[in-house]
């Protein structure tokens, strides 16, 4: 080969050379999407006894995870099931019992198995100086009270229900409501002189209101299910925020808020 000849081939092979490193610095320098986290957003529907510790659980999800919105909608976990099932665009449900994410379930609504994640008992109610004087769960089937509780059903009322076959009285309310916010309510602006609702709802409402503990409410123990539904646009997310809910840090924040450790 003359010197020409050597020149064109040394100059190839540099070219050849050139390429195939600036091809191994592109594929060094392109980030892993495969092993990316979760992106964008997605709509958790919590029962409304999660509101505290689920609106404290999104901050801090969206905080470690930069690019996700997590949207939370609370109610009365059979409305929520209701508005599901009827094409509201959920991502993931959170009910306050097995009841209604049964329903979900039954309805082909559901991916993968639902985790138990908190439990919940009942508490009796009062405004702060507790005027009726009420001290027990045989002082609310007094006529001349004015008894709020949840309708029956909701997880609350249910629960309710249970505890009232189990100590054979039978309440009076004067109003049945869709979710233990309402009954909260109610009996906060005095239109009520007792009601039933979860300790966790007590806890959060601070010297708004009084909390009377009986022995009964241990007839009802209410564990809470969660699980992506099934026509999540996007299911990842959703998966890793169930994974932070049933993860050391979430199960911290919801014992913090007054709710019992999953039954095994």
């Amino acid at each position: 080969m003359n010197r020409l000849g050597r020149s064109a081939a040394a100059l190839f092979i540099c070219a050849a050379l050139t390429v195939s490193l600036a091809s191994c610095a592109a594929e060094t320098n392109t980030p892993d999407t495969s092993i990316s986290g979760p992106t964008g957003e997605i709509t958790v529907f919590a029962a409304a006894s999660l509101n505290g510790p689920f609106t404290e659980l999104a901050a801090d999800f969206e905080a470690q995870h930069p690019g996700t919105e997590i949207k939370l909608s609370f109610a009365g976990s059979s409305d929520l099931v209701t508005q599901i099932i009827a094409g509201a665009p959920a991502d993931v449900f959170a009910s306050a019992d097995e009841r209604n994410m049964t329903k979900l379930a039954d309805a082909d609504l559901v991916a993968g198995t639902p985790i138990d994640f908190a439990t919940n008992t009942l508490q009796i109610v009062v405004p702060p100086a507790n005027p009726a004087e009420v001290s027990s769960l045989a002082d609310l089937t007094k006529p001349e009270l004015k008894v709020v509780i949840c309708a029956p059903q909701v997880p609350c009322g249910a629960a309710t229900k249970t505890i009232e076959e189990a100590a054979r009285l039978v309440l009076t309310p004067v109003s049945e409501e869709s979710s233990v916010t309402d009954v909260l309510g109610k009996v906060r602006s005095g239109e009520a002189d007792a009601g039933l609702v979860y300790v966790t709802d007590v806890l959060a409402a601070g010297d708004q209101v009084k909390g009377i503990e009986f022995p009964e409410s241990s007839a009802a123990v209410n564990s809470y299910p969660i699980a992506t539904v099934g026509t999540s646009s996007n299911q990842k997310l959703a998966d890793a925020f169930i994974a932070s809910v049933t993860g050391p840090e979430g199960q911290k924040m919801l014992s913090a808020a007054g709710f019992g450790t999953p039954r095994s």
